[in-house]
């Protein structure tokens, strides 16, 4: 599962570089924009502010479900819907994103749903 907490090598993702401020967009519609990242080797992921889409919570995403990085476009595409994004283990508090356990159910959700890389 460790795969779910890394950019996808053939995502553009190069590697430290700020992705805060792009627009997040779906498989099915944009789903809002990157509030803030983590970049911790194993814990790599995206907090992305919902707006009203998600009645203004965010969503943490991690960094495995990202299939493009567009910087001339300040977009990062996501390879799940909109509804499986909505329907991932809440995320509440910033500190959730160093919990094992929150995060340990976040990249469960993400491994099972359909169309999950297989390694």
């Amino acid at each position: 599962m460790d795969y779910i907490w890394a950019y996808p090598e053939d995502s553009g993702y190069q590697g430290r570089e700020p992705l805060t401020g792009f627009t997040v967009q779906a498989s099915d519609g944009t789903i809002g924009t990157v509030d803030r990242q983590v970049d911790q080797p194993g814990r790599q992921h995206l907090v992305v502010d919902t707006g009203v889409w998600v009645f203004g919570k965010s969503v943490l995403i991690p960094a495995g479900a990202v299939t493009q990085i567009d910087r001339d476009a300040k977009r990062v595409t996501v390879g799940r819907a909109k509804d499986e994004i909505k329907g991932a283990p809440r995320f509440v508090v910033d500190s959730q994103t160093t919990d094992p356990a929150y995060l340990t159910e976040v990249g469960a959700y993400y491994v099972t749903l359909v169309g999950a890389p297989t390694g």
